[in-house]
């Protein structure tokens, strides 16, 4: 994995597998039938979610940590290269910490 440059929305490596993420209090996660796709619900503002981004979210309980999401990912989703979903999941969800939807 490469080194992750830090205030870039990146966890950094050190971090990231002992990090346990969760939703901030304020955000929901719902599923929109009608569209077809996961949302996260905010005071005065709602985010469309693509691809994956929902799973990875449903699986940041505040229990588990990030390696242990990114294994359960690869285990979900075998066809995807393991070592793209070892940097993606981490930077996506330092992304969102950043953002102050995750914690």
């Amino acid at each position: 994995m490469k080194p992750l440059k830090e205030g870039t929305g990146e966890v950094a490596v050190a971090d990231a597998g002992h990090w346990t993420p969760a939703l901030s209090r304020s955000v929901m996660l719902r599923h929109d039938r009608v569209r077809g796709t996961d949302l996260l619900l905010m005071p005065e503002r709602v985010v469309v979610l693509r691809g994956s981004a929902g799973a990875v979210l449903r699986l940041c309980d505040g229990r588990r940590e990030v390696a242990a999401i990114v294994a359960e990912l690869a285990e979900r989703f075998p066809g995807e290269s393991g070592a793209s979903v070892a940097t993606e999941v981490p930077e996506f969800l330092g992304r969102l910490r950043e953002e102050g939807w995750i914690r």
